[in-house]
């Protein structure tokens, strides 16, 4: 079984993505921004990396699953001097879920007032 999960986004087709997949028990999502449309929520690190991780809860829903059964998680920051502020919030979603975890600076993202992506899997009991 493979399930292939939308955002809705004009650019899946185009650059040949799914916002998450689904195969079996396993659900992939791929790298997720504050950006909705042409609008990026937050203008700060802190609140940019919660609309991410309400996005990628929204996908794992969508797939069957939540953010209990998130086993790693891929950060991405533009600063990485601006850590606390999106480990803060990543904590308050996964402070007793605990995921295997990376942080990595990055030169930009997509688009220049965007300061986080992430990028979570989730393998479903």
């Amino acid at each position: 079984m493979r399930q292939l999960i939308s955002s809705g986004s004009p650019w899946e087709g185009p650059v040949g993505y799914s916002r998450a997949v689904r195969v079996g028990n396993l659900v992939e999502v791929a790298g997720t921004t504050a950006m909705d449309g042409d609008v990026v929520t937050g203008t700060d690190a802190y609140s940019q990396t919660r609309r991410v991780l309400a996005k990628i809860a929204e996908a794992l829903g969508q797939a069957g699953a939540g953010l209990e059964h998130v086993v790693r998680t891929r950060i991405f920051v533009t600063d990485i001097g601006q850590w606390p502020e999106v480990g803060r919030a990543h904590g308050e979603v996964f402070g007793n879920i605990r995921p295997a975890s990376s942080m990595l600076e990055v030169r930009a993202l997509i688009d220049d007032r965007l300061l986080v992506e992430i990028e979570a899997t989730a393998v479903i009991s």
